[in-house]
């Protein structure tokens, strides 16, 4: 840890492109701790006798500097008494600010290899949509998200569980289901994560939602109509978990079809849900069934929703909550639902190397129905599931909690 930022799992992974020639890329939405992990990044470069130059685009001088290209970037190394001919580590905040990110990143890649560039974007909408030259071979691309539980435990000075829930004492779990369940109901924002009041949690919560959901998002998405917006929102948001009906939906908040499709994939894009798909061995079956809604957050699902967070914990938020974290420790490429005409359904399905694995999700261990998930596992000849609960007893050698999901 330096200077109190705290030390994202995600840096392990980075730390493998550190010495190459890719220009490292990381994808988040605002306030999910890409500057951390680039402070992170810059203390422990300093440290080790690297030299390394921290720029934050959203302060003007530095957006436009950039602007004029890699020649004025180059000799302001030199102005800050880098050596430019060796190798110099350049930490790049909000790239998505330049007027052509993708033209700058391009000419430093291939005609600069001695200047590491690490930089961040606020979606990867926002990048995208400015990328007008190809990349391909130049860059390594990261998704930031907000903070897993284990990120969460390890901000709160919190050892992690150990391997198995054999080896603790009936205390000890009952701390980490009461710790899960603080997780679950505000969320993995780091700010919200340190902050203890509820009221100031709310605040923090709704100011994420004002500054970077309805307008940096609803900029990006080229709203009209905030109010019916607003509504799409809160409608996405209190279906969370469920079956996405896009004509429903339409009718519901007066919003052409064509419209709704646009936003779901700006929100996507940008860190707020995730539209799961249905899991199948026939891809053309796959391509025609109907996602399933997951937001990202459920503090943010919650207010969106209630306007306020909850002290108790629903099914719903649950689930969303437990998805979050398969998609941070696993990837969200690799989680699906499986649900059948007749309506056997499974929660997630998630795909490993050599197989797959459905989960199934209850508020109560007591309230689970084996016969989809058997029929499941008949049907691919699997012999392994996972039953994720917080109340009650995790009986059978399938049944476990959701940080040991595995």
């Amino acid at each position: 840890m330096f200077k109190n930022i705290f030390k994202r799992d995600i840096i392990d992974q980075i730390d493998k492109y550190l010495e190459t020639d890719d220009v490292v890329v990381l994808h988040g939405a605002r306030q999910v701790g890409k500057t951390s992990i680039l402070l992170y990044l810059q203390d422990r470069l300093k440290v080790a006798g690297r030299p390394v130059y921290y720029l934050d685009l959203e302060d003007g001088r530095y957006k436009s500097l950039l602007d004029l290209g890699p020649g004025e970037f180059i000799k302001h190394l030199r102005e800050k008494g880098f050596d430019a001919e060796s190798r110099v580590f350049a930490l790049v905040d909000e790239i998505q600010y330049l007027e052509n990110p993708s033209s700058f990143l391009k000419l430093m890649a291939d005609h600069h290899k001695n200047i590491k560039l690490i930089v961040s974007g606020s979606s990867s909408f926002a990048i995208k949509s400015k990328f007008k030259d190809s990349l391909v071979g130049r860059t390594v691309d990261f998704e930031v998200f907000n903070l897993s539980f284990r990120e969460f435990l390890s901000f709160k000075k919190i050892p992690p569980p150990p391997e198995s829930a054999g080896e603790m004492t009936a205390p000890g779990l009952e701390e980490l289901i009461s710790l899960y369940k603080e997780y679950a109901l505000y969320g993995g924002y780091p700010k919200i994560i340190l902050t203890d009041s509820i009221e100031a949690k709310e605040k923090y919560l709704q100011q994420i939602i004002d500054t970077y959901v309805r307008k940096d998002i609803g900029d990006l998405a080229g709203v009209r109509d905030i109010g019916k917006f607003n509504k799409l929102l809160e409608v996405l948001a209190s279906q969370s978990g469920q079956l996405l009906n896009v004509r429903e939906i339409s009718s519901t908040c007066a919003i052409a079809k064509q419209t709704v499709e646009k936003y779901l994939f700006i929100l996507e894009n940008t860190y707020i849900l995730k539209l799961v798909k249905p899991y199948s061995r026939n891809i053309r079956s796959e391509l025609f069934k109907a996602p399933k809604i997951y937001f990202y957050d459920s503090g943010i699902m919650q207010m969106l929703w209630l306007k306020s967070l909850q002290s108790e914990l629903m099914g719903n938020v649950l689930e969303t909550s437990v998805f979050s974290d398969l998609a941070k420790k696993y990837s969200v490429r690799d989680v699906y639902y499986w649900r059948t005409q007749d309506k056997k359904e499974i929660d997630f399905i998630l795909r490993r190397k050599a197989s797959v694995l459905p989960i199934e999700v209850k508020m109560n261990f007591g309230q689970f129905n084996p016969h989809p998930v058997n029929y499941f596992l008949r049907r691919y000849a699997l012999s392994e599931y996972r039953l994720v609960g917080l109340k009650g007893k995790a009986e059978g050698q399938f049944a476990t909690y959701p940080w040991w999901i595995s």
